[in-house]
């Protein structure tokens, strides 16, 4: 009798658990407008990293209104809010990132930004070029449906609007690793993570995901090569820091080619800027390169930093000259990592949500992201969602980052339920 009362009270307790997502299911329906209208206003209002004043203000007035516990000013403008689901459980955490790009904004959308600023130091344009206007959006409507059920909740939902995705203004700390600094995994504690970002390649009603490393480290570094300065007419008096660089530049390219096994992981080394001299007649004293390391493991982020510094350091040496190598410099995100074990059980709600032939299996990205700092504290999942046309040809789809970066906002409300879904899923199994 006590086993079949057991059985009765799973069976009920499955078959409301079905009937709550139905319903957030229809409240995601009936909410689309409304998440599309914040969206078009954050788009028109676009606002940098560590200066999302105005965007904060919103989203803290709005999850209030709503009952749901606010902090802000968390890494100098981020929002957090605490939704204390009807019955214990675990703590789940969901993340929006806040800031726009310096882009000067060329679509004909009537809501296109018109905002200018400075970014460092310089006259810029504003613009949400990467769709962070949409997260924001789409968080805040999981926060509408969610906080209607709140009852129904097993555990606590956790908000996280983060600023400066991007990275912050050079010299400042921000973004996802300084709201840890902060705290934001504790009080509650987060127990898992989830994420997504939309793609303006990737066509509207598909979901992508990788399990593993998905997107890659990212450092950037700092190579000073010091010579020894002459006149350009006599460069044997000279030890010549421009011509070491350029044997510095070449030798990289044997790092990924010759060091790293890429049938298991792509990586990129990318020397991106050097500037040497001032007259064509004088070989200057030394010589400056900038660039970028992406690797999609740990492992292999380690032996690329040992190897460029070390061929850096020895082709400099082996010419007389001097090389200082700073990695990073100014910027590291770690391997934005899918915890195996909860791809795996989190994919048959994507799967569910999309549909089966709508989630598909992606190739990881040497791009990055700073949601990995999150996955270093507790298991994440970071997803993408469709935002092109159906039919439009991805190759020739604005990319992210562009002055006409488009999204297509009929995929918002699978991103709503998208996340609705794996927290109530993750409640329900945990």
């Amino acid at each position: 009798m006590k086993k079949l009362l057991t059985i009765l009270l799973f069976a009920t307790a499955a078959v409301h658990a079905q009937s709550v997502k139905q319903l957030t299911s229809k409240k995601a329906d009936a909410i689309e407008q409304q998440v599309i209208a914040w969206r078009r206003d954050f788009h028109e209002h676009p606002e940098l990293g560590n200066h999302e004043d105005r965007t904060a203000a919103i989203i803290a007035k709005y999850l209030q209104s709503l009952g749901i516990a606010v902090k802000t000013g968390v890494a100098k403008t981020g929002v957090v809010g605490i939704l204390k689901g009807g019955k214990p459980g675990p703590v789940v955490a969901l993340r929006a990132d806040m800031d726009g790009l310096p882009v000067v904004e060329r679509t004909p959308l009537p809501f296109a930004s018109k905002v200018k600023t400075t970014f460092n130091n310089q006259e810029a344009g504003a613009m949400h070029a990467c769709g962070h206007d949409s997260h924001m959006a789409i968080l805040m409507g999981v926060a509408q449906v969610l906080s209607s059920v709140k009852n129904d909740l097993k555990g606590t939902v956790k908000f996280i609007f983060q600023p400066a995705e991007e990275g912050p203004p050079f010299g400042e700390q921000g973004g996802a690793e300084l709201m840890v600094k902060e705290g934001v995994m504790e009080n509650p504690k987060v127990d898992v993570i989830f994420g997504l970002h939309i793609n303006s390649q990737t066509e509207v009603g598909k979901i992508t995901y990788r399990p593993g490393g998905t997107m890659a480290a990212v450092n950037d570094m700092q190579i000073i090569v010091k010579g020894k300065q002459a006149h350009g007419a006599y460069p044997w008096s000279s030890v010549d820091p421009i011509v070491v660089a350029a044997q510095i530049i070449n030798n990289l390219q044997t790092v990924v080619s010759r060091n790293l096994d890429i049938t298991q992981n792509p990586s990129v080394v990318t020397v991106g800027s050097i500037h040497a001299g001032n007259r064509s007649n004088i070989i200057p004293e030394q010589a400056e390169m900038m660039g970028t390391l992406r690797a999609l493991s740990r492992e292999d982020e380690k032996m690329i930093i040992a190897r460029v510094k070390e061929v850096a350091t020895k082709t400099a040496e082996s010419a007389g000259a001097v090389a200082e190598v700073k990695i990073p410099f100014s910027v590291h995100y770690p391997v934005t990592y899918n915890d195996p074990a909860l791809t795996e059980k989190m994919l048959p709600t994507l799967q569910a949500t999309a549909g089966i032939s709508n989630t598909v299996l992606k190739p990881a990205v040497t791009g990055a992201e700073d949601f990995s700092f999150y996955q270093e504290k507790v298991p994440g999942l970071f997803f993408f969602l469709g935002g092109m046309p159906k039919g439009q040809d991805p190759l020739k789809a604005p990319s992210h980052h562009t002055p006409d970066f488009f999204i297509d906002e009929s995929g918002f409300t699978l991103g709503v339920k998208a996340l609705c879904n794996l927290t109530l899923d993750y409640m329900q199994v945990k």
